[in-house]
């Protein structure tokens, strides 16, 4: 049975490390196989990566982007890696008007392509290639509040069958992916995703209090150590503030043998 939801936030793991057969992912690519089947196959994507940062609010509107192949030091054929999708003129420019609208400055590209952040998760849930996409940037300040307006401002994409997916990560401590885990790192890594559970799934907590919780996520524990740098927690926020309500359903997985999660809303 599948369902029509709005909004999406997924980890999508380590650069193209997914595609290549990393048994480190493998519980990651499971989970996003079995959320594609859960959801009504949308008229189109927007996706909002972690991998691309912008002064102001910059979405894709080529016809057919090409790929970026954003990371560095893997297997040739990491670099072959092909995704067909078209790109969606049309929907690039409602989000445009639609942020314009909101009072948010943003601008469209149509030289920019699709990186990893886009093409390693879309492979995975949908390998034909058959939905469009459209990227939108976060905006470089990496302000929380701002990127739950952005959110707010695209609500009615839903009522279009439009699918909004925020690919960051919700654990993105570099150094600690490759350092012997210990119990210290086991517990941060723990309690903030409790914590983000918590915040995203609670029914009984009114909105203002969730958004305050969202746009205050630096005091959540084991915060700054599972984000040194936040640009793969903030797609979650555009995802919450276009959704404006406790998450439809969790996925608890591990990636890269640490605690992991994604929210359907």
């Amino acid at each position: 049975m599948t369902n029509s939801y709005k909004a999406l936030f997924l980890s999508h793991g380590g650069g193209p490390m997914p595609l290549l057969g990393d048994v480190g992912h493998q519980e990651m690519i499971d989970c996003l196989k079995k959320i594609a089947l859960r959801i009504a196959k949308p008229k189109a994507i927007l996706v909002v990566s972690a991998h691309w940062e912008e002064d102001r609010a910059t979405i894709t509107s080529a016809a057919n982007p090409s790929l970026i192949y954003d990371y560095y030091g893997f297997p040739e054929e990491s670099y072959d890696i092909k995704y067909p999708c078209a790109g969606e003129p049309e929907l690039a420019h409602k989000v445009h008007a639609l942020l314009g609208k909101a009072g948010i400055d943003s601008q469209l590209d149509e030289e920019r392509g699709f990186d990893h952040g886009l093409f390693v998760p879309m492979k995975i849930m949908y390998p034909e290639a058959d939905i469009p996409c459209v990227q939108l940037s976060l905006v470089n300040t990496l302000d929380p509040a701002e990127h739950i307006a952005i959110g707010r401002a695209l609500q009615s994409l839903s009522d279009e069958n439009v699918l909004v997916i925020g690919s960051g990560f919700s654990f993105h401590n570099m150094k600690a992916f490759f350092q012997p885990e210990s119990a210290e790192i086991r517990r941060l890594n723990h309690e903030f995703e409790e914590w983000l559970l918590e915040i995203c799934g609670d029914r009984e907590c009114q909105e203002d209090e969730r958004a305050e919780a969202f746009i205050r996520w630096q005091d959540a524990p084991g915060a700054r150590f599972c984000h040194p740098r936040e640009e793969h927690l903030i797609p979650l926020h555009v995802c919450y503030g276009l959704a404006q309500t406790a998450f439809v359903e969790s996925f608890e997985l591990k990636i890269l043998n640490k605690k992991s999660s994604m929210y359907l809303w």
